[in-house]
């Protein structure tokens, strides 16, 4: 089978992670790269021994001899890039967020259906050894039926890029709701399989980093500051998601707040409980055995890499070995989540879906 050739849209941070997960695999090359800034395409080419490159994604996009294309740029072009890879018959791999908002999300699904080529959304935290246990935990029925959900992303000082395009509604949609909650929020859904919600009731609030030159912090992702940008997003989440009568999920996500770091996702169901990524804690199964309340720590290896794994099945979905690790129909009802999160904080009452 001939190998896949790829090319990346984006050769900021993320766009070298997936080139190295790219040359990981057997199955695939990178042949071709695409930035506009022309300092970060030079070191990419240099790193990455790519000859093939380009400063507009409409001139990639024309090469005859080109397969898929990883989107990496902002999430302002997330559409525009993935659309017009779609049209031009590439299978595409596509960053989270998926777009700025469910409209968006719903073009590209468009999109790729006309096309008929494999899109899968960047949702890695799918391919986290832990969630991997916890997805067969529940796939076998022993977690039985999942009926609420708690999701808790908080950072101390977390801001990232502080008054670039991270901070820039315009430019980012959001703040970490659409940043990191997209990840857990996504995690959540898949392992539990609640797609459909009917309501959510949120808040948002905006605390930190206005003014910018008083925001302390340690480091900054995407820093330093750039203190005359812009910085109109939110710093913090909270509220609540109905899936029907089924099920509910709690959320509070932060970029800044003032209380201790946590990442936990629990799962609770009517025969087991399950708390993963949290704060250093071993993998734990609360459930019964033998007419026993019991906690079960699993074994399992963590000896993975999320990128090398999200990016080899999107390589043998383009080779129908697989389904997409993360369709683009689930990124769109996840992009519908995350406007009704918005729109409730923004009037202030529940918003049913």
């Amino acid at each position: 089978m001939a190998k896949i050739r790829i090319g990346i849209i984006g050769m900021g941070a993320i766009g070298n992670i997936h080139a190295d997960a790219y040359l990981a695999s057997a199955d695939c090359e990178v042949v071709a790269l695409c930035d506009v800034r022309a300092d970060a395409l030079t070191a990419a080419t240099e790193k990455f021994a790519v000859a093939k490159t380009y400063n507009d994604y409409r001139e990639m996009l024309k090469m005859t001899d080109l397969d898929a294309v990883s989107v990496c740029v902002g999430n302002v072009f997330h559409k525009e890039c993935a659309v017009a890879a779609f049209n031009a018959g590439k299978h595409v791999m596509l960053e989270k967020p998926m777009a700025m908002n469910g409209a968006q999300a719903a073009e590209i699904v468009a999109a790729e259906k006309l096309s008929g080529k494999v899109g899968q959304m960047g949702m890695v935290w799918r391919q986290n050894p832990q969630a991997q246990v916890v997805k067969d935990y529940i796939d076998r029925g022993l977690l039985g039926e999942i009926y609420h959900m708690r999701v808790i992303y908080i950072r101390r000082r977390g801001i990232p890029g502080l008054g670039g395009w991270f901070t820039t509604k315009a430019l980012s949609g959001g703040g970490p709701i659409i940043d990191v909650g997209v990840h857990f929020f996504d995690l959540a859904l898949y392992l539990s399989g609640l797609w459909n919600v009917s309501a959510v009731s949120a808040a948002t609030y905006a605390k930190f980093g206005n003014p910018m030159d008083k925001y302390n912090y340690v480091d900054m992702w995407a820093g330093p500051p750039q203190y005359a940008g812009v910085c109109d997003t939110e710093d913090y989440a909270t509220g609540t998601v109905r899936f029907g009568q089924a099920a509910t999920m709690n959320f509070e996500i932060a970029w800044a707040a003032n209380t201790k770091e946590q990442l936990v996702l629990e799962l609770l169901g009517d025969k087991g409980g399950v708390r993963l990524l949290g704060d250093g804690e071993k993998l734990t199964v609360f459930t019964e055995q033998a007419d026993k309340i019991v906690d079960i720590q699993p074994l399992y290896s963590a000896d993975s890499n999320g990128f090398h794994r999200e990016i080899q099945k999107f390589i043998d979905a383009i080779n129908g070995k697989c389904l997409p690790a993360a369709t683009m129909e689930q990124g769109a009802k996840l992009m519908q989540l995350l406007d009704a999160i918005y729109l409730s904080a923004e009037c202030g009452a529940e918003v049913k879906l």
